[in-house]
């Protein structure tokens, strides 16, 4: 087998194990990615070293820092019974304002991750505590951030739109914006109908303290100094991250380091809370990624699914395909930029079919699978979950739930991605 062949064949018993097996398969993957660069492809070691995603692991090592120095010092045990108690204690409106607050952060600039990296590390704990289910805690906060993420003015929004224009399909930021936005909202009130129901009782049901639909209302110890302190310095890093384009994961190196040096928070105890697990795991199987990258994998698992595609199907065939390669890819920074230029020629080749709504039907099918744990915004909900075995849990579910959107993305777009961009 060929070098792509086989880095092909790999990930997907990466994939298959990380679903079925306790195994951290971020390991299994670095091996994977050392045998097949160095023994088949001939490279140097170094060649595939360089597949590590250094900028994912200072985000996702600076954010759960800051943020388990926050649970460490009981702030956000005390900012859940804040939200809670603005929410009305209620598992059925929390859902609702996560998906909400994360399309309004991401639609002003940050983009998708960053509103993810904001607001995860407060969203899940906060969801626990009110009984909504993880899945469903993480879904609402990624959908949202990514409903928003083709805004004119978001960073996804800008990708997309500059490389529409490229190849003589820009001016057109309304119907990127509204595709986008629907197939979000769609599948996040698939997500709410799905799970709302399953929540269990809450701390504060247990306590006497409230319901978490009774309206009863959840009492709120106040806040100590040094939680005061936390609060105004996790405030500050998003004032910068969010006006002032400060990088999301040294920006909270330098918040964490601030607590610490004001004894504010005990590192030592917030440095063994991080989920290290889980970050070997996401970093692993990006190092295979790279690997696959490099070989031709991704070229050749492209080129086989593009001949299925006809001129009334290209539409749902490009979300498929580029749904499958954003599970385990970046939308913004490889999925995007790889395959919106390829569109007038695509179009060509196929025979037939709407330049727009194909270049629409890549940004909606590439960003719905983006919960997937192989995704950045995936890795940033689970990062949040500091039980091994709960983090084992979720990781499977959002794999599940991002691959099956592939086939949905490409569902939502045969059906609508048409009659967006005709409108």
């Amino acid at each position: 087998m060929t070098p792509a062949v086989t880095s092909l064949f790999a990930l997907g018993v990466a994939i298959v194990l990380s679903c079925t097996t306790r195994i951290n398969v971020g390991v299994l993957a670095i091996a994977f990615a050392w045998l097949l660069g160095v023994y088949q492809a001939g490279w140097k070691p170094d060649a595939v070293a360089a597949g590590f995603p250094v900028t994912l692991f200072l985000m996702l090592t600076g954010v759960t820092l800051l943020f388990a120095l926050a649970e460490t010092n009981g702030t956000l045990d005390r900012l859940t019974h804040r939200v809670m108690r603005l929410a009305g204690g209620s598992r059925r409106v929390l859902p609702v304002v996560f998906f909400l607050l994360a399309c309004a952060v991401s639609s002003v600039g940050p983009g998708a991750i960053s509103a993810v990296a904001l607001l995860a590390p407060l969203a899940m704990p906060i969801g626990v505590r009110a009984g909504v289910p993880r899945l469903l805690t993480a879904l609402m906060v990624a959908n949202g951030a990514n409903a928003g993420n083709l805004s004119p003015i978001s960073a996804g929004g800008v990708i997309a739109n500059s490389k529409m224009a490229e190849v003589g399909i820009g001016g057109h930021e309304t119907q990127v914006w509204a595709a986008n936005f629907v197939a979000h909202l769609i599948v996040a009130l698939a997500a709410y109908l799905l799970f709302g129901r399953l929540g269990r009782t809450t701390d504060a049901e247990q306590r006497g303290t409230g319901a978490a639909d009774s309206g009863v209302t959840i009492a709120a110890a106040p806040l100590d100094t040094k939680q005061w302190l936390t609060v105004g310095v996790i405030g500050l890093w998003i004032i910068a991250t969010v006006a002032f384009k400060v990088h999301v994961g040294l920006g909270a190196f330098a918040a964490a380091s601030l607590l610490a040096l004001l004894r504010a928070g005990d590192e030592s105890a917030a440095v063994k809370k991080m989920p290290w697990g889980v970050i070997v795991t996401v970093c692993g199987i990006s190092v295979l990624i790279g690997v696959l990258e490099k070989s031709g994998g991704m070229e050749l698992f492209s080129s086989l699914l593009a001949k299925l595609a006809t001129p009334a199907t290209i539409n749902g065939s490009v979300a498929f395909i580029t749904g499958l390669i954003s599970t385990w890819s970046s939308t913004s920074g490889v999925v995007l930029p790889a395959f919106l230029p390829t569109v007038p020629a695509l179009v060509a080749n196929v025979g037939g079919g709407d330049p727009l709504a194909v270049a629409l039907s890549i940004n909606v099918g590439s960003a719905l699978v983006d919960v997937s744990p192989l995704s950045t915004l995936g890795a940033l909900c689970i990062a949040t979950v500091t039980d091994q075995a709960e983090s084992r849990v979720l990781f499977r579910q959002l794999m599940i739930w991002g691959l099956s959107m592939a086939v949905v993305g490409a569902v939502l777009c045969h059906l609508l991605a048409g009659t967006i961009a005709a409108g």
